[in-house]
This record gives structure tokens, C-alpha cells and sequence, in this order.
């Protein structure tokens, strides 16, 4: 017989994520029910409280395979806290499995411009990517419901978020680990050119943010071409993240020892995180290459002017 939960919502909540954890979601669900029965009787009112009990009983309803009352659980939730991550995948992961790829679409994006290395979204798209071009057309974009603006209020709000929360976020390393160590198909290929290409236009209309799941989206798919870093290590540039400027950059010399742009990004990053002697490396080894290189000269006068 199952040890009698305490009717608080803390204990309900807490004994349904230990449930979920042993597979057992008819029971979490139950709890989560309770829960949230309780709390809507206290009167008073705690929406992220409710918001993340309706969200986790949508995990429930998910793994089950009930995705209409997994969607209507996360549209609750998301009623309550707007643009919170967790029920905008799981709602995204239940359109995707009804086949309503559209709105899986706009949900994943959605997340992305929430933060823009969660894998599972920047996967999701990939998928939801290639379903929408095969049923849709190539004007499959114009067919879209309209994407939501996330305010900058709900990127700060998950942000400053204690980091066991950004599990998804920390997921994206390994992913990239993941497409390094497996050879790409030639569809493969082909689509991380594409995705390379629309980052690249991005770009050139000042979007760095949006380039940048792109190029995150490209690699991968393909994480072979050097270029794809050192054109995100320059998006990391404009948004003013150098340490990701610097790891990007190092990833392209990898794969190609000669990227002239990712020495001069390096060493660009370098310099704004004061350590002007791997800065000044960089222009070294970029000068070797391109003796003539004037930004490269320009950027080494700069940095012995702050050596001194």
C-alpha cells in the first residue's frame, strides 16, 4: 500500500516528480491533479506555482501519448507565466507528434529566441524544417501562423535562473560533440550549406541573435565546415560574448589552420578580454598567412597601445 501524501502543495508536487522519475506517470499526474485542486482552493494567487504543475502534469499526459490534453495543460501554463521553456517544448514535442508541424514551429522558435542553444528546440526545428518543406512546398514559410516577439523581460527571467534549470541549454555541447564524431550524409551536408547560408543573410541585416541558431543549426547538422564558426564566433562578437567568440574560433582552426577571419576574431576577443598576449599570437600567426593584412595591423597597434 502506497504511504499516504501529506496535502500540501509542495508534497503533492515533490511526491509527483518522484513518480515521473520511476515511470510511474498515471500516478504523478494524479498528484499533480491534487496539487493543483489545492492550491486553486487556497484562493490565493501563486501562477508559477500553477504554472509548473500544469506544465508537469502536461509531462505526464506526453510520455503517455494523450498529446490533445498535453496541449491544452501547456497552454495553461503558458497562460499563467508566458514564454516559459519547458511547456513550450512539451507542446511543441505534442504538435510535432499530432503532425501540426506549423505550430510545433512556432514553438520551437519561440524557445530559441528565449535562448538560443537549447538542442532540443534547435533539433526540433531541424525536423520540423524538412516535414513543412515536403508538405508545404518551398513557400512553406509564408504559410506559418505569426511567430511571437518574446519580450526582453522573459529572456532576462530565464537568464538570471539557477543554472540546474538550463539543463537543455547545457544538452546543446554534447549535441555538437555528438555531430563532430559522426560522418554527415550528403543531405546533411546540403542542409547545414543552406542553414549556413540563410545565418549568412541574417547577418548582413544586422540579426546576429537569430544568425547565430542558424549557424548553431548548420553544425549540426554538418560540423565539418570551419566558416560556420568563425561567421557565429563573429555574431558572439557583435553581441559582445567573447569567451563563446573565442571557443567558436578555435573550433574553426581546428578544421582549418589557415582561417585568417578566425585568427582576426580570436584575437578580437582576446582583446576585449584583456589578455593581449594571445591576442597579439593570434595577429602573429594571422600576419604569417597574410603579411599585408591591414585590419590585422591596425588591430596590433591597438593592443600594444593598451600593453603600454
Amino acid at each position: 500500500m502506497a504511504p499516504k501524501v501529506s496535502d500540501s502543495v509542495e508534497q503533492l508536487r515533490a511526491a509527483g516528480n518522484q513518480n515521473f522519475r520511476n515511470g510511474q506517470y498515471g500516478e504523478a499526474s494524479a498528484l499533480y491533479e491534487r496539487a493543483l485542486r489545492l492550491l486553486q482552493a487556497r484562493g490565493s494567487a501563486d501562477p508559477e506555482e500553477e504554472s509548473v504543475l500544469y506544465s508537469n502534469r502536461a509531462a505526464c499526459y506526453l510520455k503517455d501519448g494523450n498529446c490533445t490534453d498535453c496541449i491544452k495543460d501547456c497552454t495553461s501554463a503558458l497562460a499563467l507565466v508566458p514564454f516559459s521553456i519547458k511547456p513550450l517544448l512539451r507542446r511543441a514535442s505534442a504538435y510535432e507528434a499530432l503532425e501540426k508541424y506549423p505550430l510545433a514551429y512556432v514553438d520551437y522558435k519561440t524557445v530559441l529566441q528565449i535562448d538560443n542553444s537549447v538542442a532540443s528546440a534547435l533539433e526540433g526545428i531541424n525536423r520540423i524544417t524538412r516535414a513543412l518543406m515536403d508538405s508545404l512546398g518551398p513557400e512553406w514559410r509564408l504559410k506559418l501562423p505569426p511567430i511571437p516577439v518574446v519580450p526582453v523581460s522573459a529572456q532576462k527571467r530565464w537568464n538570471s535562473m539557477p543554472s540546474e534549470n538550463h539543463k537543455e541549454t547545457a544538452k546543446n555541447k554534447s549535441k555538437e560533440t555528438t555531430a563532430k564524431s559522426r560522418v554527415p550524409s550528403a543531405g546533411d551536408v546540403e542542409r547545414a550549406r543552406v542553414l549556413k547560408e540563410e545565418g549568412n543573410e541574417l547577418v548582413k541585416k544586422g540579426n546576429h541573435k537569430k544568425a547565430i541558431e542558424k549557424y548553431s543549426e548548420s553544425l549540426l547538422c554538418s560540423s565539418l565546415e570551419s566558416a560556420t564558426y568563425s561567421n557565429r564566433a563573429l555574431c558572439h562578437l557583435v553581441l559582445k560574448q567573447y569567451k563563446e567568440a573565442v571557443k567558436d574560433c578555435t573550433e574553426a582552426l581546428k578544421l582549418d589552420g589557415k582561417n585568417v577571419k578566425a585568427f582576426y576574431r580570436r584575437a578580437q576577443a582576446y582583446k576585449a578580454l584583456k589578455d593581449y598576449k594571445s591576442s597579439l599570437a593570434d595577429i602573429s600567426s594571422l600576419l604569417q598567412i597574410e603579411p599585408r593584412n591591414g585590419p590585422a595591423q591596425k588591430l596590433r597597434q591597438e593592443v600594444n597601445q593598451n600593453m603600454n
